[in-house]
């Protein structure tokens, strides 16, 4: 037997990530890591415990944790060729399995660091998988095969399934065995599973026919449930009715969409009461290192944060403190509190989910997404990446410029735009 048209198979890799920008200085020439920006780690694959530089304080990468790779079959249909009705065939296949790419809360593929993490997958593979939203048909699929010879068929589409888990790596200081501080990549806030697949295949296959073990092709053959009688028997050429192991098939699939995430996934509350804050006494500016500009917080609700020059008309608005704050493993996370306006720094609940989302300051609520990690870099230096922690997004700008809005990014800024001093006023 043999296609009518060419099965279609694995087509080329899809572009391998072209890892990061080169690293800009960032001032501060207290900090050793900063005096003198290194090539990014991310122009490989990022490890915990390689170093970093403060460069690297606003961005974060995934880590690939763990992988599976499972055979699926994506449609499917039972197909008996006679004698005189060999040829070629438009089979309408009924549906299996649908898989849907998803990263961590949705299937929304938006932003660097979902890609990232499902190049990584695939290169830790070495498969060519789906890198951006997509699904497998739910509808039924037509395959046109040319069936040359009599017999019991099985005509499929399937792909390989590839779902895994991944943590996120930030930088941050880390103190060594003898008393020194270095900068080092290490497991940080945000962590989940994802699905992909690689390209669909398509075929038509008999029990008699020998297979690979583990293909797509030996997945589907034993949906055809060779063994049975009712495999074994005549049959009017044509469509044959779905078999046991197939309609097993089909009550074992659960939803494609892996929204899990880790026991500790944050939660956006919504808004409610103003929260009673414990905040620090020291107040602190997020500056632009080496230049005037710093977070200046919006006087109107509906404007967001943006990059403003601190002068005596300022209203305290580019004065922040940190309030209940926490450590855990040398990360602070802390509400941003403006002095000026009263609110605090918050990604606006409509926009989590969104890429290059403006951060905004509104009510202090017991809200993950008002909640912070600041990464510091080595002590002595004011050197800081500040990551929201409802969406894992790091905290960034487009470009140095007077009224330009701070914003979130998947994977932060790999230019180091993203990370910024935080200076005590």
């Amino acid at each position: 037997m043999h296609p009518t048209r060419p099965v279609s198979r694995i087509v080329r890799a899809l572009m391998a990530c072209a890892a990061s920008a080169a690293v800009a200085t960032v001032g501060l020439a207290s900090s050793p890591a900063a005096a003198a920006p290194a090539e990014s780690a991310t122009a490989t694959q990022v490890q915990p415990g390689d170093a970093c530089t403060a460069a690297d304080l606003g961005t974060r990468h995934p880590y690939i944790k763990s992988t599976e790779v499972s055979p699926t079959i994506t449609h499917f249909k039972g197909w008996y060729v006679t004698e005189g009705t060999t040829g070629s065939h438009t089979v309408t296949t009924s549906t299996e399995t649908t898989i849907t790419v998803s990263v961590g809360l949705s299937g929304k593929i938006e932003g660097t660091f979902p890609v990232e993490a499902l190049k990584s997958a695939g290169a830790s593979l070495g498969l060519d998988v789906k890198v951006e939203y997509s699904s497998t048909s739910s509808e039924s699929n037509a395959v046109v095969w040319n069936f040359n010879q009599p017999g019991y068929y099985g005509a499929y589409k399937g792909t390989k399934k590839v779902t895994g888990t991944y943590a996120s790596l930030n930088c941050n200081r880390s103190l060594q065995s003898d008393g020194s501080w270095a900068l080092k990549w290490a497991e940080g806030a945000g962590s989940g599973s994802f699905t992909t697949y690689t390209t669909l295949e398509e075929g038509a296959v008999r029990c008699q026919d020998t297979v690979p073990v583990g293909s797509i092709m030996a997945k589907a053959q034993g949906l055809l449930d060779c063994g049975s009688a009712a495999a074994k028997a005549e049959h009017p050429a044509g469509a044959v009715a779905p078999t046991p192991e197939q309609k097993r098939e089909r009550l074992a699939q659960r939803p494609a969409l892996t929204s899990g995430t880790s026991s500790e996934q944050p939660k956006a509350t919504g808004r409610s009461e103003r929260a009673a804050l414990d905040c620090q006494a020291q107040v602190y500016k997020f500056a632009v290192p080496g230049k005037p500009l710093s977070w200046g917080a919006p006087v109107l609700a509906s404007d967001g944060v943006r990059l403003r020059p601190s002068t005596i008309f300022s209203a305290h608005l580019d004065n922040w403190r940190l309030c209940n704050v926490t450590e855990n493993n040398g990360v602070l996370e802390a509400s941003l509190w403006n002095w000026g306006n009263g609110g605090c720094a918050t990604i606006a609940e409509q926009n989590a989910a969104t890429d290059r989302a403006v951060l905004m300051t509104a009510t202090c609520t017991e809200d993950d997404l008002q909640r912070f990690y600041i990464y510091r870099d080595v002590p002595g230096s004011s050197m800081v990446g500040v990551q929201n922690k409802y969406t894992g997004s790091m905290m960034g700008h487009d470009r140095y410029a007077d009224g330009e809005f701070i914003r979130q990014y998947s994977s932060g800024r790999q230019d180091g735009t993203g990370t910024y001093a935080l200076i005590e006023v």
